[in-house]
């Protein structure tokens, strides 16, 4: 079966042969869990993007066309849309804002002077961050900690995308205008 085509193996798993679809999965496997693990980064959520690609392979076979492409450019194309299904469902462990505010700040092994300068740059951050108005805080920190898009925000927040947007751009503007500008205590 290792000198079939792909093309011939891909039809003759359509047409339920048990050979071919043993060849099938034995030649492309390995591909398709790479470009899984690439997109997704976890072994677990790859293996199944992987086998759902290639179930799919087995029940669309026969709708592939190979003037569009290659057998695998086409079962590759079906595991890359499906590791990406996987990223968007993917969503970050949702944190109120205030937490996030409220939260210590780290410690580090570092130097002390250098511990130094990042705690007073945190606590400085810290305290811009906690400044802002209440909806631009939760903007910027579910867009920049929580890494949200403006989208998300905006569905988060339950409002219009353009609100989203302008909150997230007024408050990266005030905390750029505070970060900036050197710290009166130095």
């Amino acid at each position: 079966m290792w000198s079939v085509t792909d093309d011939a193996l891909l039809e003759g798993m359509a047409a339920g042969d048990p050979d071919a679809t043993e060849a099938f999965v034995a030649r492309f496997q390995r591909r398709v869990f790479g470009l899984a693990i690439t997109i997704v980064g976890d072994p677990r959520a790859a293996e199944d993007v992987a086998q759902e690609a290639l179930l799919r392979a087995w029940r669309h076979g026969a709708a592939y066309d190979p003037r569009r492409g290659s057998v695998t450019t086409w079962l590759l194309a079906i595991t890359r849309n499906l590791a990406i299904d996987v990223m968007r469902v993917r969503r970050p462990l949702a944190i109120a804002p205030e937490e996030l505010v409220a939260m210590p700040l780290r410690t580090s092994h570092a130097e002390p002077a250098t511990l130094a300068v990042a705690h007073d740059d945190a606590a400085r951050l810290h305290a811009a961050v906690a400044d802002l108005p209440d909806e631009q805080r939760r903007a910027i920190l579910l867009a920049g900690i929580g890494g949200f898009s403006a989208r998300e925000v905006a569905e988060a927040e339950g409002i219009p995308l353009g609100t989203a947007k302008t909150r997230i751009r007024t408050a990266m503007l005030r905390l750029r205008a505070v970060l900036v500008t050197p710290d009166p205590a130095e």
